[in-house]
Parts: C-alpha cells; structure tokens; sequence
C-alpha cells in the first residue's frame, strides 16, 4: 500500500432499496472524504465483479448529495448471485484499484456476502478491511434491535392501513372484505406494524397473519365470517410470507416468463377462496413497491439512524476494525437507541424471526409492547381515526 495516498474504499448498496438507503449512502461518503478517496460500486456485488468500480470525486459528489433523502439506491442495487469464481474475481477488481476497504449496505444475504469476501480476500493474501450497513424493511437481521429502512415501511403500512380501513367501512354495503398484503418474505415484523393505530375492534386490521404462525384456509374463512358478522366488514392483512400447516407459500409471482420468482400474490389467492365459498364481495391489495420507497411517509427517526450509521461506519475503518456490521442498540432507559457492532458470522445469512411472546401478544389482540417500540421508530404524530360501527353511526335511519 502506497503510503503517499488517501487509503481507498469502496461503498455498494445491495438488495431491496429503502427509502433511507440513500441517506446511509451518502452521509457515509461526506465523513469517508475527509480522510479516503472514496469509489462508489454501482449495481453493488454485480458491479464488483464487473469492475464498475468509480471514484466519486468531489464533482461526483455533488451530483449525489442531492439524492441524501431520496429513495431508490443512486447506485443502483439489485439482486446477484455470488459463486466463488466471482469472488475471486471481485478482489481481483478491488485490488487492481488499491482498494483496501470495502462497504456495503444490506441485509442478511449482503452481510454474507461481506464474510465470503473477507474469507476470500484473505484466502488471497490480499489485505481487505470489510464493514456491513445495515439495511431492510423486512427487519429480519440478529443482533440489531431494528434496521434503517424497517421504521419507515412500518409507517407506511400503519397508516395505509389505517386509510384502507377508513374507504372499506364506506363501502361495506357493496365490499365485506379487503385482503392486504404487506412485504415480509419470511417474518412478520412488517405486517404486525399494522396493528400500530388499531385502539378497538372495529379499527383495523381486524385479522392479521404472519409466517411465523402455520396459516390454515378453514379457520381463516371461519375468522373472517365470524369478523364480518360483528363488525359489519373485514379488513385482513397478510404477510407475502404466509405459508400452509406443511410449510408451504400461498402463492409466488414470476417476475418474467421463465425467470425467477418472488414472494407474493397470497392476497389474490385467498381472495378468490372466499368470494369462492363464502359468496362475499372482497378485494385482494397488493401494497407493493410503496413500502420501501415512499418518500411521504418516511420516518424522521429512520432516516436520522440511517445517516448515523453511515457516518460511525467510518468510524470502525478508521480504528482498523474488519468482519463486522454496525447495529442500533438499545439503551437500558427510555427509548433512545446506542451505536454497537457485531461479527458478520452473527449475522450473515440468518433471518430474525418475531418472538413467540410477542406474536401471542398480538393474536390476543393486545401488542401493548409491540406497539410502544413501534412508536418509537415511525414517530408519535400518527393518530388513529374515530371509532365507530353502523348500529353506533350516528347518521341512523328515522328518527329526528
């Protein structure tokens, strides 16, 4: 290493966008320039691989700044398959820049990624520091107590929910159910963040169901006939994850013919069940790509967490430190979150599932404690709308 120059790094965002991956991004790039020559990797472990790997001057930079609270990655991210060749071939790429430290954020298939690169590179006998940011609206990753991205999908779920609810109970002489399908793949956390304005029976969601609890078809047309009956209407929300008493998907979408699939579709499947058997109007939602792109809802405590760590990642290179992730930690009072870190192997490549004491808590109808570390990532400035069913309207029909 030329001790003449800056040390060189480079940053790729990797995964599923959110909508404060960029903040991360470009807070880590502002406090990195001061002591590195920083490069940027666009569409992340494809472009390592590719040697896509391009210094971000301060010219360069001044056309990214103005991305800091947007969603999306302005380097480009996607999915890619890493084999061993590839890695190899990554290194290679870094160390033809004298790239010695390399960052990426993401989630649990990014920090694994960054474990085989740091096994890799070492397997080389070529020095490679490796830090991981992290990042996801699943919030799905160990160790951390929440991920940047999680708090501000949470938002718009709840709230979308919230307004969802507000139009069926309008509708309810022409529409009885409403099927909502949230992000999640495998866990829970983004569909249990519906229940965060939910104060009575008649708010919704009136039902909910997560991957972590074995889904059965007949006690859910059983739950929504029993819901329908009592509040008038059913507002349902599942998780794209939901899986049968044998494990299986409810129901996946090709992204393109022949091609890969992803999670999703549940909601149109169980809607067509109970148009099917229970002959009531219903209409399956797809909350979509909003979730972890909507700039409108973005939560100011996420985004200040997802620029915190993108600065402390600095930090760890700076003190030499290599193999880890950055994680939010909570302190022993109130509801303030600390930085920590943790070793990759903790992380990579393993998913968070939710506890079964807080799933119970919430089946029974409660989430008390669910819903109080809830607030303290999407904010206390969202409020429930009135309650109220058709026998307590106060429009009721006759009288003066």
């Amino acid at each position: 290493m030329n001790l003449g120059k800056k040390p060189r790094v480079a940053i790729g965002q990797a995964g599923g966008p959110t909508a404060v991956i960029n903040t991360s991004l470009i807070y880590f790039i502002e406090e990195a320039m001061k002591s590195y020559t920083v490069f940027g990797i666009i569409n992340a472990l494809q472009g390592l691989m590719e040697n896509w790997i391009v210094e971000i001057d301060e010219e360069k930079f001044k056309e990214l700044e103005p991305f800091r609270f947007a969603p999306g990655a302005i380097l480009g991210s996607g999915r890619w398959s890493v084999q061993e060749d590839g890695l190899q071939l990554a290194v290679e790429n870094l160390k033809k820049q004298e790239i010695h430290s390399l960052v990426l954020i993401g989630g649990n298939g990014t920090m694994k990624a960054c474990q085989l690169m740091e096994e890799t590179a070492a397997a080389m006998n070529y020095e490679l520091q490796v830090i991981g940011i992290p990042k996801t609206v699943d919030n799905d990753l160990l160790v951390t107590d929440h991920t940047p991205g999680y708090g501000s999908a949470a938002r718009y779920v709840a709230s979308t929910v919230r307004d969802i609810g507000e139009d069926l109970k309008s509708m309810r002489n022409f529409e009885n159910v409403r099927i909502v399908e949230t992000m999640g793949r495998n866990v829970g956390w983004l569909t249990a963040a519906s229940i965060l304005l939910k104060e009575s029976q008649e708010h919704p969601p009136h039902l909910i169901y997560v991957p972590e609890t074995p889904f059965s078809i007949e006690l859910f047309l059983q739950d929504v006939s029993k819901v329908v009956k009592d509040v008038g209407y059913a507002l349902v929300v599942i998780s794209e994850g939901i899986r049968d008493e044998q494990g299986q998907v409810l129901s996946q979408i090709s992204l393109r013919e022949g091609g890969k699939t992803v999670l999703g579709g549940a909601s149109k499947y169980l809607a067509d069940k109970v148009s099917g058997e229970m002959n009531l109007s219903v209409r399956a939602e797809l909350l979509g790509m909003n979730q972890r792109c909507c700039a409108a809802t973005v939560s100011k405590t996420d985004r200040y967490e997802a620029g915190l760590l993108g600065q402390e990642a600095v930090r760890l290179l700076d003190q030499g430190i290599s193999g880890h992730m950055l994680t939010l930690i909570k302190d022993s009072e109130g509801d303030t979150y600390r930085v920590g870190k943790c070793s990759l192997s903790d992380v990579a490549g393993k998913e968070r599932r939710m506890p079964e004491s807080l799933l119970h808590e919430i089946e029974q109808g409660e989430g008390a404690l669910f819903k109080k570390w809830l607030r303290s990532l999407v904010g206390d400035d969202l409020e429930a709308y009135p309650a109220w069913n058709s026998s307590q309207h106060f429009l009721k029909k006759g009288g003066n």
